[in-house]
């Protein structure tokens, strides 16, 4: 993407979905505009197909929108929010052919492009949309302001402690010691993998430092993680340019840590980016092909659901209210998902993991079932934080 995040399906990188799909940290809003529920009679209806990304309108009120997703395509696709500059604003990756997707997200007056991604790869197909209005603010519930503030502390904690592990794998590859990357190259991961749509919504991180070779775009330079993840299990050797690429991990992850606490991040922010980390899950750890090379999926996979829940969890006192159902069945599955990865540890409490091409087929299935049944009702999480 011109400072965009290719697709999960063939790359890595995050995050989402934010999926934590899920999403991601959504425009910022101090007050509601004109009156939007986002009830299913005022949905945005988006129509995405091979070759067409239609809208049910291109001017709507902001404050909470709903986009109600049909992809009538043969390929499986993405629906993003953009606002300006790429932002990720919001999205929902793995829309197979003749499903459908609801997807609610707080937005501010202004201009956005809504992209529809088949084959989840490219630009998308854009339609330009108008968020209008700026009628009397709508008052948020308190604990919602309580939650998005620990969340950004929670992000903002996550990149300070990423980096010191970064230059712990950096400053192996600059020695040269394979060894000593390959154990450092999980762990400088972990906060990353937390909080990645938080990261997804700048944009143009993502694609510098956890891209994957197939998601390359036409004359883009590959760095980041993955670059080194190859050089490092299959090439097994360090030369000049992988010790430049380490330098660039480490200022690239700099950036992102001095931009995590100016994030754009509403109450539905978070909630769809936990989704978006579901969807990450799906796309890329279950399947193997996130780390392909070095096969620390689970170490990835564990990240990604405890970020999923860490936002779970801080909107749950206004969710519990809106929606005890819902609450009961995500703590249901949050736990179930999450005994089924300490099947995997190596020692309990630890974050080492089993490498995952040791992980067989039916394991592979279970794992992949735990997901699914997670990340059904949590693409409902938005939804009740609106209510």
């Amino acid at each position: 993407m011109p400072a965009t995040r290719a697709p999960r399906a063939v790359r890595t990188s995050s995050g989402a979905a934010l999926a934590l799909t899920a999403a991601a940290a959504l425009t910022a809003v101090t007050g509601c505009a004109e009156k939007s529920d986002a009830k299913a009679s005022d949905a945005i209806a988006v129509t995405a197909s091979d070759t067409a990304c239609e809208v049910s309108a291109e001017r709507f009120p902001a404050g909470h929108v709903k986009l109600a997703v049909e992809n009538k395509g043969a390929k499986v696709t993405e629906v993003y929010l953009y606002a300006p500059g790429d932002r990720i604003v919001t999205e929902r990756e793995n829309i197979g052919p003749g499903t459908t997707a609801d997807i609610t997200a707080e937005v501010k007056p202004g201009s956005y492009e809504i992209a529809c991604k088949p084959g989840m790869k490219g630009d998308g197909i854009r339609q330009k949309v108008t968020a209008t209005g700026e009628g009397a603010p709508k008052k948020r519930d308190p604990r919602l302001d309580a939650a998005v503030a620990e969340y950004r502390k929670y992000a903002q904690a996550q990149a300070d402690e990423t980096l010191p592990l970064v230059r712990v794998f950096t400053d192996a590859v600059a020695k040269g010691d394979v060894a000593g990357a390959e154990k450092a190259y999980a762990p400088s991961r972990i906060g990353w993998e937390r909080t990645e749509p938080v990261a997804e919504s700048f944009g143009d991180i993502d694609p510098k430092v956890d891209l994957r070779e197939d998601g390359l775009e036409k004359g883009q330079e590959w760095t980041g993680w993955h670059r080194l993840e190859k050089a490092l299990w299959q090439d097994g050797k360090i030369g000049a340019a992988e010790k430049e690429l380490a330098g660039t991990l480490v200022k690239d992850l700099a950036d992102w840590q001095r931009r995590v606490g100016k994030a754009d991040i509403t109450p539905t922010g978070m909630a769809n980016g936990a989704k978006e980390l579901l969807d990450e899950v799906a796309t890329g750890k279950v399947t193997g092909e996130e780390e392909r090379y070095s096969h620390t999926d689970l170490v990835d996979f564990k990240a990604n659901v405890e970020g999923a829940q860490k936002s779970y969890e801080l909107l749950k006192p206004v969710v519990s209210a809106n929606d005890p159902a819902l609450v009961k069945e995500l703590d249901a599955q949050f736990t179930a998902l999450n005994g089924l990865l300490d099947k995997y540890r190596e020692d309990k409490g630890s974050y080492e993991f089993t490498s995952y091409d040791k992980v067989g087929e039916a394991d592979r299935k279970e794992l992949s079932d735990g997901v699914n049944a997670l990340a059904e009702p949590l693409s409902k999480l938005a939804a009740a934080v609106a209510k």
